[in-house]
């Protein structure tokens, strides 16, 4: 025979009344909350699509805007005639060259610094007279993604580029954008 200590059989026993009214009262306090909430305003809803119609209406303007300004125009620059280009590096080195001009309060000079932004690299494609045809993005950087924006929009400040029906097709040249902490880039093809 095993004896038994009475008292540790009725322990368990002893807290289910204390168990059974702590449950009893988080049921009547989930149904009480739930009994007085307030029901939602009607109001949050309409200010939604009010908002959402206006942004892309917004965004869509802004883009097909930007390419067929004249060359410098945003940044109150003038650029003269694009170089004559006898061949691929020199379209890229003249390329570079009108970046800076048509960019003054984006870009920085001298030396690169030692850690950088952000080095998106991009991918340019003209047309016969030098305009933009397209631009793909090679590399997007792992952080501050609006610069390969900020590089895209550079380029189209800078376009045309001249005439290219000269040279060897493609007429494509890349470019790889240094920016600094600043949001200031310089191209590549200047940082020697």
């Amino acid at each position: 025979m095993s004896c038994t200590d009475p008292r540790q059989d009725l322990t368990p026993l002893a807290n289910w009344p204390l168990r059974g009214a702590a449950l009893l009262l988080v049921l009547l306090a989930g149904c009480s909350s739930q009994r007085h909430r307030p029901a939602p305003q009607a109001q949050t809803p309409p200010p939604a699509p009010v908002a959402q119609p206006a942004a892309p209406t917004q965004a869509r303007p802004t883009p097909p805007a930007a390419p067929p300004a004249a060359p410098g125009v945003a940044a109150g620059v003038k650029l003269p005639p694009p170089a004559f280009s006898r061949n691929h590096d020199e379209l890229r080195r003249h390329a570079a060259h009108r970046l800076m001009a048509a960019n003054p309060d984006k870009v920085y000079a001298g030396a690169s610094p030692p850690v950088l932004l952000a080095i998106p690299v991009l991918e340019v494609e003209l047309n016969r007279d030098g305009s933009i045809k397209r631009i793909d993005v090679i590399r997007r950087p792992g952080q501050a993604l609006d610069t390969v924006q900020m590089a895209i929009d550079a380029l189209h400040r800078a376009a045309p580029f001249g005439e290219v029906g000269h040279l060897s097709r493609p007429w494509k040249f890349s470019e790889t954008f240094l920016f600094n902490d600043e949001r200031r880039f310089k191209p590549r093809t200047l940082d020697f």
